[in-house]
């Protein structure tokens, strides 16, 4: 690729690391310099109000720092110790700056009772530096709050997500303590001491609106560390994965955010006659609908076959014939008076004796009167299939006879046909003559009426010519 190629439109893991960092670590500076300002200037007023906010603003700190290394360690890739990554960090860390909140929320309560109800007096200060840092720190973070807000939505990072929701809490928390710095300067300006008691009110207002917002997000940080997920989601998922071409059904869907990344399982059922790629190719496909919910998930779907009841008879006996390795063709399904039987033709591997291969006939033939309910008799004609590719040596022999015979069954039946025999192969093999033959038919004819055409034949073949062995006759439409 050339120096001047356009980067790629999706971040790389080390691109949202840094980028996350970067946020992280100018929110921790901004939470010092508020913290120091703050505390300064609360101690100078003895208002509780900024008191309690640089109280919020040191949790805040530490809240940036435990953000800062959540972040670092979800950044790391998944390992053997950590098969799905470690994002959880994330979660963690914003269940923990909820509890930091709600340990504020109680200092603020309990020093603003004392002030209100028990006769605590306390003198504040309303000046101007009161004032500026309020304002201040209101500018502080309104910035900080849309930066990491910007960055979480982008990474879906639960941790930056918390971050910003502090610096959120902490505008309209400073936001009451204005006004309550505003109720003191204007109770000894009017001469209204119940003004005064602005600032203690200011702080229960304060810790009414850390508490509403710690709690609801402690309650999404726990939600995802319990691997819960939105109620409408996993609809969403099973109906992407079961409108694929070849899914009969979707029976299970499991899902988990770990931090950024979403993980779904998703079981389906296909028909237990289609090929193992197949099945491969509809569990891709699958997988691709689910990213389309959701997008850049890392999607695992388990394709199982469909329950055996769920087919028509003559694909459950083929089924249950081919869990023992054995072949089913030719099946003729019999009814009378709400009884069955079966007649049907069942390849065995030839290296079989007669009484190993009626052995696994008799269990075959067990199986099926187990799954197929009603079935009264069951006749299994036994047809040997070999085991392996034969490689034979053979050698051109005489064609004569071989279609002398073919021309006197077509005579015979007068279809006209015996001059649309094409690609006719006549072998010496093992001592006997080995005959294949292409045969155009009438288009029209049906697949049962051919293939008992070419039975009438090979057996007039084996009439007229002496030490005939394999016959193959391959039926094609006439042009």
């Amino acid at each position: 690729m050339s120096d001047g190629a356009t980067p790629s439109l999706f971040p790389t893991r080390e691109e949202s690391s840094r980028e996350k960092f970067r946020v992280a670590i100018s929110s921790l500076i901004a939470a010092v310099a508020l913290t120091l300002g703050k505390l300064a200037v609360g101690l100078w007023t003895n208002s509780l109000g900024i008191l309690a906010e640089a109280v919020h603003s040191g949790l805040d700190l530490l809240a940036a720092g435990i953000t800062l290394w959540a972040v670092q360690m979800a950044s790391r890739p998944a390992d053997d110790k950590q098969t799905y990554g470690y994002g959880k960090f994330e979660n963690l860390s914003a269940l923990f700056e909820t509890l930091l909140l709600l340990v504020t929320c109680f200092w603020i309560v309990y020093e603003a009772s004392r002030r209100l109800f028990f006769g605590m007096r306390v003198d504040v200060t309303s000046n101007a530096w009161a004032f500026l840092v309020v304002i201040a720190s209101i500018i502080v973070d309104f910035s900080r709050s849309r930066a990491l807000s910007r960055v979480a939505k982008k990474y879906h990072s639960q941790a930056l997500e918390a971050d910003a929701l502090h610096f959120r809490t902490d505008i309209w928390s400073s936001g009451v303590v204005l006004l309550g710095l505003v109720g003191v300067a204007a109770a000894g300006r009017f001469q209204a001491p119940w003004l005064a008691k602005a600032d203690s009110l200011a702080a229960l207002g304060v810790a009414g609106i850390v508490v509403w917002v710690s709690l609801k997000l402690g309650t999404k940080s726990l939600a995802e560390l319990l691997d819960r997920i939105p109620d409408d989601l996993r609809d969403k998922v099973a109906r992407a994965a079961g409108g694929v071409p070849g899914v009969r059904s979707v029976s299970k869907v499991r899902m988990r955010r770990s931090g950024a990344e979403v993980f779904a399982d998703v079981t389906l059922s296909v028909g237990h006659t289609i090929s193992f790629e197949r099945a491969h190719e509809i569990a891709d496909a699958a997988a691709e609908a689910v990213r389309g919910v959701v997008p850049d998930a890392d999607v695992v779907v388990h394709a199982e076959p469909l329950a055996l009841s769920d087919h028509d008879i003559t694909t459950q006996v083929r089924i249950l014939a081919a869990r023992r390795g054995l072949g089913a063709h030719g099946i003729r399904l019999y009814e009378e008076n709400a009884q069955r039987w079966l007649e049907l033709h069942l390849e065995v591997p030839e290296s079989l004796t007669l009484e190993e291969a009626h052995r696994q006939a008799t269990a075959f033939e067990a199986d099926v009167r187990a799954g197929v309910s009603g079935m009264m008799r069951i006749v299994s004609h036994l047809e040997p299939v070999g085991d392996n590719t034969a490689i034979i040596r053979a050698e051109p022999a005489d064609a004569t006879d071989i279609l002398t015979a073919v021309d006197e069954f077509f005579f015979v039946h007068g279809d006209g046909t015996a001059a649309q025999l094409h690609n006719i192969k006549v072998q010496q093999a093992n001592g006997q003559i080995q005959v294949s033959f292409h045969c155009r038919l009438d288009p029209q004819m049906s697949i049962g009426a051919a293939h008992e055409l070419t039975i009438q034949l090979e057996t007039h073949l084996r009439a007229r010519v002496p030490n005939l062995g394999r016959v193959v006759i391959h039926v094609e439409p006439r042009k």
